[in-house]
């Protein structure tokens, strides 16, 4: 999907430089069709990054979007100019009153505090809340995964011996399953956490299933019966380099810290990183952007049902 995006967004001439397909405003506003609607609610602090990494995987089938960046309210970002949050974002305040197709809540480096203790975890809640009645298709990751299943049906998140950090395999539990049409038998993805959910309280869930797993990582892809929540531990979304980035962010602050598993080759920090997900990253995107959210939306956003799973 092209995706319309503001014309002098950080992301564009990135994007434009892999050939990705992006509209700016002037162009989408006269193509006589009804763009999807996708409202990111972004809590990372590397903002314009997360920004790049997922309007890449929203740019690549062939129906226009039109993409809302979305910030926290209540917090004040520390590693984000103000005039780019005030040029390129909105509060939910300011768009409660409007409908979405779909919605992407992000991770956030919050998830060794308890929920409650997030300072702008109330302003989340509401977001969430009124997801299941403005928005079609919800997208939750990582951390935002952790807090969508916590909050919605009250799973609990655990602690970890040590940061779990690397691409791992994974294998799909129901091959029919629309979000994995095209996908191997098994494929790779991001995990960077400190914390994970159980499948077995997901389990105990009758509107969950779980999708996708692995053997080291644990659940990675569980959703709604209905598909209109689907919850992602790790982060296809990550760059070739942002492990790795992460990695020497963690050593220079003196961190006692392994290396991301099976990213690096022969696992030598020393040596550059291999892209082992990147295919599937963007097949999730679009499967999930045709399947969840174009097929199912209704034409209108006010028709959007409420009895969701």
């Amino acid at each position: 999907m092209p995706i319309k995006i503001p014309e002098d967004l950080p992301a564009r001439p990135i994007l434009e430089g892999e050939n990705i397909f992006v509209m700016t405003e002037g162009r989408a506003n006269r193509q006589d069709i009804r763009p999807l609607e996708i409202a990111i609610v972004n809590l990372m602090p590397t903002k314009i990054a997360t920004e790049t990494q997922l309007l890449r995987l929203l740019g690549n089938t062939p129906l226009q979007v039109n993409v809302t960046l979305l910030r926290a309210e209540g917090h004040e970002s520390k590693n984000t100019a103000p005039q780019h949050l005030e040029r390129f974002y909105k509060t939910f305040s300011q768009v409660r009153d409007s409908s979405f197709d779909g919605m992407i809540i992000t991770g956030a480096p919050v998830e060794q505090l308890a929920f409650e203790e997030v300072d702008y975890w109330d302003e989340l809640v509401g977001i969430m809340d009124y997801a299941k009645k403005h928005v079609h298709a919800t997208l939750y990751i990582c951390w935002g995964a952790q807090a969508g299943l916590y909050h919605h049906y009250g799973i609990p998140k655990y602690g970890l011996p040590r940061k779990l950090s690397g691409i791992f395999s994974h294998t799909i539990n129901d091959p029919t399953n629309q979000l994995f049409r095209g996908f191997d038998d098994v494929f790779h993805a991001p995990h960077s956490r400190h914390t994970e959910v159980r499948g077995e309280d997901i389990a105990k869930i009758p509107s969950l299933e779980i999708l996708a797993e692995s053997d080291e990582a644990g659940v990675l892809v569980a959703g709604t019966l209905d598909g209109r929540s689907m919850f992602i531990t790790g982060h296809l979304e990550y760059d070739r380099d942002t492990l790795d980035a992460e990695y020497r962010r963690d050593v220079a602050k003196g961190m006692e810290i392994a290396p991301p598993a099976h990213y690096y080759p022969g696992d030598d920090a020393t040596r550059p990183p291999l892209v082992s997900w990147r295919a599937h990253a963007h097949l999730f995107y679009s499967n999930w952007l045709n399947y969840c959210v174009y097929q199912a939306t209704p034409y209108r956003l006010d028709d959007i049902p409420t009895d969701r799973d």
